[in-house]
């Protein structure tokens, strides 16, 4: 989808009422509702058992659902999982998944752009976080013609049809019948209900603004996306946003072992116990190359701004060390992408019985590749010790 590139239509774009309702005056009944609950009523462990519950449900619903089960078609569910996500996303109150699926892959696609991307950076904070649903921004009409595969679901055709009343219901129905259980009807809709879903809300719309604002961007620069440590944490491992639009199929954020992703251990566990399947991933190598062309892109920068390199034996010393470093990097890419040729023809001419003997070979010669780009890596941070005037020991 490509919009008109026409100022005036963002400038005069009428008001879109009912999401401009719902954003704006369920924050204001929390910020009044809450504060007279907790005063008058004290606080109730089961209410905030069942927000907790809520908080996790709605959100990894986003995260597991929207976002990498169907935006991006990360993995595959067992129907069962699909619509207990389905019904959680509903309940997070955040379109039907069309319209979500859609906008999102749209914004893939024109990441960045003013015009064409549907909460473009470029335009600012407000417009980015909220105000792109406030208003009937030409970048924010879709006509679905880039989700022709979830088009074929019947459930998702009847929750986008019905979208309105499926909202309704469950956080009529669901959320009520958690107030049964806890025994604090009003108390479980201000806290689980509307507390939940101002949160939810925001949470997911930080991506969308904080995400393309605030962070480092390890793989690539070539769009605002932004990887925020501090941000997974609230957005269940959506923080790794940088990671994410350089490798968008992957069904992890957080790609380090130590990095804060919940919905990747969530899909991971499904898959453990056979309600998850095809788990897309990104290879290691090709994932320590982006970094390393990274590295090279911020030394090379770093020249750059230096200027006349004659001032100090150092800096001297640094460009011929990441002048060679990336010529030897450069032929280590050579042999990376032949090695990926030679394993694609092998795949394609050996018999079955000799393709795990192919695959074990290669298996080796790319651990070699990889070994020699974390050699890179290393290099090119001992030249920065060096630069430094640090020793590397």
């Amino acid at each position: 989808m490509s919009v008109e590139r026409n100022p005036q239509a963002f400038e005069n774009a009428p008001i879109n009422w009912v999401p401009a309702i719902v954003l704006l005056s369920t924050p204001l009944l929390a910020i009044v509702l809450v504060p007279w609950y907790l005063w008058t009523h004290g606080i109730n462990p089961a209410v905030w058992v069942a927000f907790a519950f809520f908080m996790a449900w709605t959100g990894l619903s986003i995260t597991a659902g929207y976002h990498r089960l169907w935006a991006h078609k990360a993995y595959d569910a067992h129907p069962a999982i699909k619509y207990f996500l389905l019904v959680g996303a509903t309940l997070a109150v955040q379109s039907s998944a069309f319209d979500w699926c859609s906008g999102h892959r749209t914004h893939h696609r024109h990441v960045d752009d003013e015009y064409d991307d549907p909460y473009s950076s470029k335009r600012g904070f407000w417009f980015s976080h909220i105000d792109w649903m406030l208003h009937k921004y030409p970048s924010g009409q879709y006509d679905y013609k880039n989700i022709p595969d979830l088009k074929k679901d019947k459930i998702l055709q009847i929750q986008h049809k019905y979208y309105g009343l499926w909202v309704v219901l469950s956080n009529l129905i669901i959320v009520g019948l958690a107030g049964l259980m806890t025994g604090d009807i009003l108390g479980t809709f201000i806290i689980a209900g509307l507390l939940r879903m101002v949160l939810t809300h925001h949470f997911t719309f930080f991506i969308n603004s904080l995400c393309h604002m605030f962070g480092t961007r390890p793989y690539t620069d070539t769009n605002t996306a932004r990887d925020n440590p501090i941000l997974a944490i609230f957005t269940w491992g959506e923080g790794y946003h940088n990671y994410h639009h350089y490798f968008q199929y992957d069904y992890r954020n957080g790609v380090k072992w130590w990095q804060y992703d919940p919905t990747k251990w969530l899909i991971n566990i499904l898959h453990k116990v056979g309600l998850a399947k095809d788990l897309k991933r990104v290879d290691d190598v090709t994932i320590k190359h982006a970094e390393v062309v990274m590295q090279f892109k911020r030394a090379q920068e770093r020249i750059s701004q230096v200027g006349d390199l004659s001032l100090d034996d150092r800096l001297t010393i640094f460009k011929e060390h990441i002048s060679a470093e990336y010529d030897a990097f450069t032929q280590t890419v050579e042999e990376w992408h032949t090695l990926k040729a030679k394993s694609m023809e092998l795949k394609r001419t050996e018999f079955a019985n000799r393709l795990h003997e192919a695959d074990e070979k290669l298996k080796e010669q790319f651990a070699q590749i990889e070994a020699k780009i974390l050699s890179h890596s290393e290099r090119i941070q001992h030249a920065y010790l060096h630069l430094k005037g640090k020793s590397a020991q």
